[in-house]
């Protein structure tokens, strides 16, 4: 789910078509390669997409923030790819010309996990990612890729490293409750999440995901009562037609200095 609002479109751009870092080409802010992982006792195939940036340089979350742009996946181009999923490691919030985004420096490594359509025949990754790089200005590109993953790869520790990094479950972090309140609003529907569970450190900040691609999140507002957590939010259709909104597909995530929290649905408040 995008964080990127139409009516935000005009602010990003101005960070975005800056000529001078256009001049120095996408494959020269960063690089994009395939990392092997091997198979793993379910017969999936273990990789990664690795993103070195160049120094200073950030790149996005799959929720990237009011000043953020969202990264894009083409697998069509794959060769017996059933299925893949994605591992998000717990990203950073930083502060953006006024704005928050959210996302990685430096290097991103992002586990995916690929379950073949014929475990017998070799699995070749072929695709594109759409990604947005930023420093002083935000720069969108396409990086592409092509490998033939190697089954018989031993465990890769920067693989296993990223995996680590993911938020931790509901349960793993103790959530006891997760309720949402909705509420109409002009625009759309405002989402209000209490969250029960200990804190993750430090000044906590939520991002609420309405699990819908149509439809656009803003900013949280978080702040805490006791053992609560609160977050609120206004959702809106990117089309501006009605909509209904499936609480179970509602994903929050607590971004916290200790670690992150990954909670899917809620229960109607």
């Amino acid at each position: 789910m995008s964080f990127w609002k139409p009516t935000a479109i005009a602010l990003t751009a101005n960070l975005c078509f800056a000529t001078s870092a256009f001049a120095q080409g996408m494959d020269q802010l960063v690089q994009l390669e395939i990392l092997d992982g091997g198979r793993t006792p379910e017969g999936t195939y273990q990789g990664a997409l690795r993103l070195k940036l160049k120094d200073g340089w950030k790149t996005y979350w799959r929720a990237p923030g009011d000043a953020g742009i969202p990264p894009q996946f083409d697998w069509s181009r794959s060769r017996n790819v059933g299925d893949v999923e994605i591992t998000w490691p717990a990203p950073l919030v930083f502060d953006q010309n006024g704005l928050q985004s959210i996302g990685y420096e430096n290097q991103l490594i992002l586990p995916v996990e690929i379950t073949p359509q014929n475990p017998a025949k070799p699995v070749r990754l072929r695709g594109e990612m759409d990604l947005g790089v930023c420093k002083d200005v935000c720069v969108p590109g396409r990086l592409g890729f092509d490998h033939t993953l190697d089954a018989q790869a031993a465990r890769n520790p920067a693989i296993a490293a990223a995996l680590a990094q993911r938020p931790f479950s509901a349960r793993e972090a103790g959530v006891a409750a997760a309720s949402c309140h909705l509420k109409p609003t002009t625009d759309g529907m405002q989402i209000e999440a209490h969250v029960t569970m200990p804190s993750a450190g430090g000044a906590e900040f939520a991002v609420i995901e309405p699990g819908n691609p149509l439809l656009w999140a803003s900013q949280a507002e978080t702040k805490r009562d006791g053992n609560t957590l609160i977050a609120r939010t206004e959702v809106t259709n990117v089309s501006g037609g009605p909509f209904a909104l499936d609480r179970s597909e509602v994903r929050i995530t607590v971004l916290g200095a200790s670690h992150a929290v990954d909670i899917i649905g809620c229960d109607a408040g």
